[in-house]
């Protein structure tokens, strides 16, 4: 089973887990993890996304994902599919067959990371808001072709989730509810659970798998990878760069509006001061808000996103410049025993 923990260490990408929000652990089968990887492998071609449904139930404190199942893929042609039916179809044939089909989350594949997106965040809050122990699995295929399992589990914080349900995405907003991008998401830590029969299995499989696959594990190459990494976090921080631009025009634009309010009510003081020394009566009032318009904010939750995107990929280069660095360190050690 898939297994959901809360942990008291903050993970590397959002908040910790509160026990306030989540008071489970996370437990997923094993098999739960192979159709998922399985999916992907039939349906995701390079950065295409493919995305399903988690199953489970919640048994005393956590929560178990025990299966899942796809979502289809459609063209827009199929304009007659319905989404929603296709889930609740599925649902009601896994409860005649005796299988846990109550709805606990969803899942989604990643490209380098590259999951942090409004599409997410409206998603997993409508799970999130209809089911309050709903998470989202992100599975990234490229760490896991290079022998790691990279699968992760995240839900949104108790703040965003107030600030989704009021729609209030403006920066006061944001800033009285105290909402960074370090704080959007916490990650809840995962334990993937076998039966004694499949672990067995394994032991026996490692003990038949030859010494040439063990050592691509050390293979140093790692441009390709490192680059296409950097690259992606360079586009997102271009995107950021463009939206500090925004921001900074509107700002600009608004003080010049600040500016040229405070000049006009200054100037009709002083005409409503002469009129009065002439004994004439005052000009009528006039609705400022009419004259003055105020620009049109941008949104700043667009800009809490990529910079959350940008600190996921700062950490997977970490990771991954971390791991290499061993590898080489280890090379020349054994480059200088062998001479």
């Amino acid at each position: 089973t898939l297994h959901l923990k809360c942990a008291s260490e903050k993970p590397p990408f959002g908040g910790p887990c509160s026990t306030n929000t989540l008071p489970l652990p996370l437990s997923q089968q094993k098999w739960v993890v192979m159709k998922i990887i399985k999916h992907y492998q039939e349906e995701g071609q390079g950065s295409e996304v493919v995305q399903g449904v988690l199953l489970g139930l919640v048994v005393e404190d956590r929560l178990e994902i025990t299966n899942c199942f796809p979502f289809p893929q459609h063209t827009e042609d199929d304009a007659d599919f319905d989404e929603v039916q296709y889930q609740m179809e599925m649902m009601r044939s896994l409860r005649h067959v005796n299988i846990d089909h109550l709805h606990v989350g969803w899942y989604q594949s990643t490209f380098y990371g590259s999951f942090v997106s409004r599409a997410l965040l409206d998603s997993q809050f409508s799970y999130q808001h209809a089911i309050e122990e709903s998470v989202v699995l992100i599975y990234d295929p490229i760490k896991t072709a290079q022998g790691s399992l990279s699968l992760k589990a995240y839900r949104l914080t108790p703040k965003l989730m107030e600030i989704c349900k009021e729609k209030d995405f403006s920066t006061e907003g944001l800033k009285k509810a105290s909402v960074g991008y370090e704080n959007m998401f916490e990650e809840v830590p995962i334990v993937i659970r076998n039966s004694h029969l499949i672990n067995v299995l394994l032991w026996e499989l490692e003990d038949k798998s030859t010494v040439a696959d063990k050592h691509e594990l050390l293979n140093l190459s790692s441009g390709s990878h490192l680059e296409k990494c950097l690259q992606m976090l360079m586009d997102r921080v271009d995107e950021m760069s463009q939206d500090i631009v925004k921001y900074n025009n509107y700002s600009r634009s608004l003080s010049k509006q600040q500016q040229q309010k405070h000049q006009y009510v200054q100037r009709r003081q002083q005409e409503n001061a002469q009129r009065q020394s002439r004994g004439e009566p005052p000009l009528p009032e006039e609705d400022l808000t009419k004259l003055f318009k105020p620009p049109q904010a941008p949104p700043r939750m667009d800009s809490l996103l990529i910079a959350g995107q940008i600190n996921t990929y700062c950490q997977t280069v970490k990771e991954f410049t971390s791991q290499n660095l061993g590898k080489l360190f280890m090379a020349e050690a054994l480059q200088g025993q062998g001479s």
